[in-house]
């Protein structure tokens, strides 16, 4: 059987490695795609996107696979958006060495904590900065605690002591108060240490893990205690050598994934990763997958249920139509009594004037009839009579209602109206109903064809479907503007103060060369050399592409004064003690100056094989590279309406087969290459 959960050990390890990844990223949204999993998009500037994937009652990681949204969120994930989108994540903490994990929100009201139980069925629960329960994804009563909104949440009892707590006499008297328990049974509950590495601890020091308590030699404790301090100190230090150990009979099942190399698990395959994170996203994916295809799926329940919800709806549907067409019918009787007023008004008038002359109410129907049959008028409309409820039964304008001889034609009329407002709102009833059941029958067909299709297919298709929304990790540069030379430098530039500070700092070393404008608003430009010493050719373009991302460009200059220096001549200490802005670097010593550097750039269409793309820089590295191109100089076009002439110009310049290659081209591809998005294609160059 494959590893299901994770154990304390598990969680202390991937706790480690996440708070470096996630604390003070943003939160930038939150999803729910199943009742139990959720996924918070996380942004770092200095870092690619984090997605952090947490399951209740089993697992908690980040992830590079992005599994598709579902279309109406859960009420669960609307609640911890409303309360936790756009926050900062403050903190990650595993509580007491416990299958528990504390996240940290600094949010606008205050300091949010989201509990997660990695334990049982698990659960999510949201305390406000008081300790006090927001909601949970499952409330309950405990015999211990309860999890119900706006009591004080507290914390399960613990189910041992801390291993980061424990002395070498702590294990002592364990040990000496359990007897004829078997010592596996102590490490693995009364220590919290979990079953895998209490059996590594008794595997490396070479005991039996059935051995009771009560036979242990004092030696015997004092080895597992040092092994278990050696694993402690590894998962404190962070020195982990993650992997998956793959099933021998199998080499496509996976049966656990740690953090350390273990004992128990020598000679078997394995498949190794830089970090625990990695190896538990690519371990979960794999099983849960292999999990969701095999499930037993009740396809034949889930059937029984649509044909029910088909024939709810067929009902509702039917008498939906009969309530609206009894409440138009209504409505137009009392249209016609109106219609007909005086005609029935004397009639029935005549009727009561008989009986009140002491006529019986049986002979006046039966004089009614009679007059019905010799043709006489108003009785030509008459079809019969109702003696028991006084009623006379009329055919009228294509339409039979009845007349009460107790009522007048006024009440009558209005009878009739009456029943056709009832009818109207109970078919407002039965819409709601037949809307209700619509959801219920689209929802059950929806879960139908998904198990339908589950169930045709193989966990490997199920996995080379999800591999394809495996998001690549980007290049560190694909964070800045960035464009390749002729020659093959990488150059790359800032886009804002924060990008400025960061290449600089981060990413900028002591061969490479820096460049910028001799003008406010400049970004810092910086070559590359990657072991290589960097050419004229090279300085040329990379002081072209810095003239022409500076201010200059927006002011319809047509040239800049561009330097360069070395990265140890930038420094943030300004002369006399002057504060440096954000963003910006006091240059000390001499500046390699370039001159009137005439602002222009070059946009053009790289054909790689089948593929074409969009690319960007300067003339030369452009022409180098690009099937078809434009230099774009300083001008007033800006906007949309620049980006659809330089879309234009381009396209004109390509064959029909490259066009195709190139497909449906957005012009919000080519704004990043154009300064501002402002300016005019140079005929003179293009």
């Amino acid at each position: 059987m494959p590893k299901n959960e994770f154990t304390s050990f598990d969680v202390a390890a991937a706790v480690k490695e996440l708070k470096e990844l996630v604390i003070s990223s943003r939160v930038n949204n939150i999803h729910q795609f199943d009742q139990k999993t959720l996924v918070f998009k996380l942004h770092k500037t200095n870092m690619p996107p984090v997605r952090l994937v947490v399951e209740a009652g089993r697992r908690i990681h980040s992830t590079v696979y992005a599994e598709e949204s579902p279309a109406e969120p859960p009420a669960f994930c609307m609640t911890l958006r409303h309360y936790l989108r756009d926050s900062w994540f403050d903190s990650i903490e595993q509580y007491e060495f416990e299958r528990i994990v504390i996240l940290g929100f600094r949010t606008k009201t205050g300091l949010l904590r989201l509990v997660v139980e990695l334990f049982s069925d698990g659960n999510f629960i949201l305390v406000n900065p008081d300790g006090v329960i927001i909601h949970a994804l499952f409330f309950k009563k405990m015999r211990d605690r309860n999890i119900l909104r706006g009591e004080k949440f507290l914390f399960p009892p613990s189910t041992g002591k801390s291993p980061l707590k424990l002395a070498q006499s702590d294990l002592q008297v364990a040990f000496e108060a359990s007897g004829d328990v078997e010592v596996v049974r102590v490490l693995a509950r009364s220590i919290g240490f979990g079953g895998t590495y209490a059996e590594e601890i008794l595997l490396q020091v070479d005991i039996e893990k059935t051995v009771l308590c009560k036979n242990l030699t004092h030696e015997n404790i004092v080895n597992m205690f040092n092994v278990l301090q050696a694993l402690l100190s590894c998962l404190l230090e962070g020195k982990f050598d993650s992997c998956i150990i793959v099933d021998a009979d199998d080499n496509e099942a996976y049966l656990d994934v740690v953090p350390l190399r273990l004992r128990r698990y020598e000679g078997r395959v394995t498949k190794c990763f830089q970090t625990f994170n990695e190896a538990l996203d690519e371990f979960f994916l794999k099983v849960r997958t292999t999990e969701k295809a095999l499930v037993s799926v009740e396809v034949d329940k889930l059937q029984s249920e649509q044909k029910r919800l088909k024939r709810m709806v067929d009902d509702q549907t039917k008498a939906l139509a009969e309530e609206e067409a009894k409440s138009e019918r209504d409505k137009t009787i009392g249209n016609t009594i109106y219609a007909h007023f005086n005609m029935f008004e004397d009639f029935l008038n005549k009727l009561v004037a008989a009986n009140q002359h002491r006529v019986e109410w049986s002979n006046i129907f039966a004089q009614v009839l009679a007059d019905k049959a010799a043709g006489k008028v108003p009785e030509v409309y008459v079809e019969g009579v109702d003696a028991k409820n006084l009623v006379v039964n009329f055919f009228v304008d294509d339409l039979r209602f009845g007349l009460n001889l107790r009522l007048s034609i006024f009440d009558n009329a209005n009878e009739y109206y009456e029943r056709g407002k009832r009818s109207k709102q109970k078919s407002t009833g039965t819409i709601a109903a037949l809307e209700t059941s619509k959801r219920k029958l689209l929802k059950i067909e929806q879960e139908l064809a998904e198990a339908e299709h589950i169930r045709s297919l193989k966990p490997a298709e199920m996995l080379e479907a999800l591999a394809k929304r495996k998001i690549e990790a980007k290049e560190w540069y694909e964070k800045f503007r960035h464009f390749t030379t002729s020659e093959g430098f990488l150059v790359v530039a800032g886009k804002d103060v924060v990008t400025n500070d960061i290449l600089i700092k981060k990413y900028t070393l002591q061969e490479d060369v820096v460049f910028h404008a001799e003008i406010t608003g400049s970004p810092f430009v910086v070559i590359k050399a990657e072991g290589k010493p960097i050419t004229d050719k090279a300085l040329n373009e990379a002081g072209e592409y810095a003239a022409a991302f500076c201010r200059a460009w927006r002011e319809n200059v047509g040239s800049a004064d561009v330097y360069w220096v070395k990265v140890d001549q930038l420094t943030k200490s300004g002369p006399s003690g002057e504060s440096i802005p954000h963003g910006a670097f006091f240059v000390v010593g001499k500046r390699n100056w370039m001159r009137n550097t005439p602002l222009k750039t070059a946009v053009g269409v790289i054909v790689d094989g089948e593929i074409a793309y969009f690319t960007g820089g300067s003339i030369e590295a452009v022409r180098a590279k690009a099937k078809s191109y434009v230099v774009i100089v300083p001008g007033d076009y800006q906007g949309k309406d620049l980006l659809k002439m330089v879309l234009k110009t381009i396209m004109l310049k390509l064959s029909k087969e490259d066009k195709e290659k190139l497909g449906k081209t957005s012009i919000e591809q080519i704004r990043e290459f154009i300064p501002y998005t402002k300016g005019t294609i140079s005929q003179k160059h293009s």
